[in-house]
């Protein structure tokens, strides 16, 4: 019988509240365990200024989180679950998907910009916005060409900082994560679904595991929000049947009402010129097949010819 658990987790602010969180709930469920949290550096962190898609992708945020796991010098790792790549490591799993948080996009303005209806179209003709994701990048660039996107990237309090500074006339963080910082006062506007669509697994936690210790993924239990479950696992087939990662302009979001799963999912090129959208409907217990049949129908109706053109652009 366990009686203590090491919870691995990077070493950000938001990180750190997301394996506090955990490690709370843990301790109600669990009083008589010992609880810590251990910080473990990745390679993301270190080389925060680098671009995703040059440093290799949403992995970099987990790969020393998984060795920590292998070696036994954690029990199990808090992740945001758009951090992990829809492909497992062999003897990890995923033993908990958590209650998802808002999983939309966020506009955070300058000081003295005025949004006068809390959407895109309002920010003025030309502004600068801040984002490193090519799914928000290009979403934006389909509603509002002629706003000027400019990268950026760091933890939430550095992008913060470089927006008041002046840099920016904007930026698009992720709603979830300034909730969980306590910052949802710098929410500008929540950017509708309809307008962007998040990214896979937005808004969720993961808890990754050793496959084998069934007793850990046990005392987890408590955790486990089975409708984030389901939406989650259609939008990572989705991402996984196309063969896409954050370095590629892919956004879906799972809705699920009663025993029913909504499907909304899409893919654009790095320009946002073309943009191929479609949604299904379908039984939360069929979330994978869901995910797999939409990314078949956008296949079809013309993403491959985006995805194809944006693997030739990545790889020269």
């Amino acid at each position: 019988m366990k009686d203590r658990l090491v919870i691995g987790s990077r070493g950000s602010k938001l990180a750190l509240r997301q394996a506090d969180w955990v490690k709370q709930r843990l301790a109600f469920s669990h009083p008589n365990l010992t609880i810590s949290v251990q910080i473990i550096k990745t390679s993301g962190d270190i080389l925060k200024d680098a671009p995703l898609a040059a440093i290799g992708g949403k992995g970099v945020f987990a790969k020393e989180l998984e060795d920590a796991l292998r070696e036994g010098r954690i029990d199990l790792a808090v992740h945001s679950l758009k951090d992990l790549p829809t492909t497992m490591p062999a003897g990890l799993t995923i033993s908990t998907i958590t209650e998802r948080e808002d999983p939309r996009d966020a506009l955070v303005v300058r000081p003295g910009l005025e949004l006068n209806h809390g959407s895109i179209s309002d920010l003025p003709t030309g502004c600068v916005v801040g984002t490193s994701s090519p799914r928000r990048s290009s979403q934006l660039k389909h509603l509002r060409p002629d706003i000027v996107i400019k990268e950026l990237r760091g933890n939430v309090d550095s992008r913060l900082r470089k927006l008041d500074s002046g840099e920016y006339d904007a930026v698009i963080l992720a709603a979830a994560g300034l909730r969980r910082l306590g910052m949802a006062d710098r929410i500008s506007a929540t950017i509708d679904i309809a307008e962007m669509v998040p990214a896979v697994g937005q808004g969720a936690l993961a808890i990754e595991t050793r496959a084998e210790e069934l007793e850990t993924s046990g005392l987890l239990g408590a955790l486990e929000d089975a409708e984030t479950r389901a939406a989650c696992t259609a939008e990572r087939a989705f991402l996984r049947a196309l063969g896409g990662g954050c370095e590629l302009p892919i956004a879906a979001h799972g809705v699920v009402k009663g025993e029913s799963l909504v499907l909304y999912g899409l893919v654009a090129d790095e320009a946002g010129e073309r943009i191929e959208r479609n949604s299904i409907e379908g039984h939360v217990n069929d979330a994978a097949r869901l995910g797999e049949s939409l990314a078949e129908q956008l296949l079809a109706s013309g993403a491959s010819a985006i995805l194809a053109m944006s693997h030739r652009d990545t790889s020269t």
